[in-house]
């Protein structure tokens, strides 16, 4: 049993926040974290969110209670204000749920 998150961004700066992803990994692999899916969004016809989203992926963890703790982990704050912070304007958790599915 996993938890994931269905996320999307509006990035603004893709250099940035490809040297978020970069340096992020490490510290989400030592939670048990990863990604599954990853897009680039050309063209949206229709989204509930209030503002544009641009960045689409899920990303997966044990379960809720570790996917907190990695959110709440100082170094991982770090690289987010060095990186995400300039990098993505707003973010949006489109969906959230626990999944039977093996990530390895």
């Amino acid at each position: 049993m996993s938890y994931e998150m269905l996320v999307g961004l509006n990035v603004v700066d893709g250099k940035k926040y490809e040297a978020y992803r970069e340096n992020m990994k490490p510290i989400l692999s030592k939670y048990g974290g990863g990604f599954n899916y990853d897009f680039k969004v050309a063209e949206v016809f229709l989204s509930q969110a209030e503002h544009d989203i641009n960045r689409l992926f899920t990303i997966h963890f044990p379960d809720r209670k570790t996917m907190k703790s990695f959110f709440s982990d100082d170094e991982y704050a770090k690289v987010k204000k060095q990186f995400y912070d300039h990098a993505v304007t707003s973010a949006t958790v489109l969906a959230d749920y626990s999944s039977k599915q093996d990530h390895s």
